[in-house]
């Protein structure tokens, strides 16, 4: 049995980017920070902070680069990948994991009122991968 699902809760920590490939599809790609805190032996508060690169694809991209901004909450549904490739300056093999998101929801309400989970307005999109991107400018994901 395999199973590739990741559930994060986290802030964005740069403004989304959005982009369209060739053939018209939106990407979506930004980072997320997620904190985690527990007491050590001594009872002392300790945190630490995972940073991630995360991408989205189609409507649900859309959606993202339009209502949120660095700083933004956000729950992220989605699956982690693995990607390799050769340093174009060295020639060394690099790898990264990233999370490609299937899904998300909006974190908080309005300032100053009731604090809320919404799903968003765009509809899930496909777990299949999406095609490649054929310009220089892409991420090697």
């Amino acid at each position: 049995m395999n199973l590739n699902k990741v559930l994060l809760a986290g802030r964005l920590t740069r403004d989304p980017a959005l982009k369209y490939s060739p053939k018209g599809m939106a990407i979506c790609e930004f980072g997320v920070a997620v904190n985690r805190t527990w007491k050590s032996e001594s009872g002392e508060k300790k945190e630490e902070v995972t940073f991630l690169d995360v991408t989205f694809f189609a409507a649900t991209a859309e959606a993202i680069g339009q209502y949120l901004k660095k700083g933004s909450p956000i729950f992220i549904e989605g699956r982690l990948k693995l990607d390799q490739w050769d340093d174009k300056q060295t020639g060394a093999k690099r790898s990264k994991v990233g999370v490609v998101g299937e899904s998300f929801q909006f974190v908080g309400g309005k300032e100053g009122g009731p604090t809320q989970a919404r799903t968003a307005g765009a509809p899930k999109t496909s777990a299949a991968e999406p095609p490649p991107i054929d310009d220089d400018n892409s991420v090697p994901f």
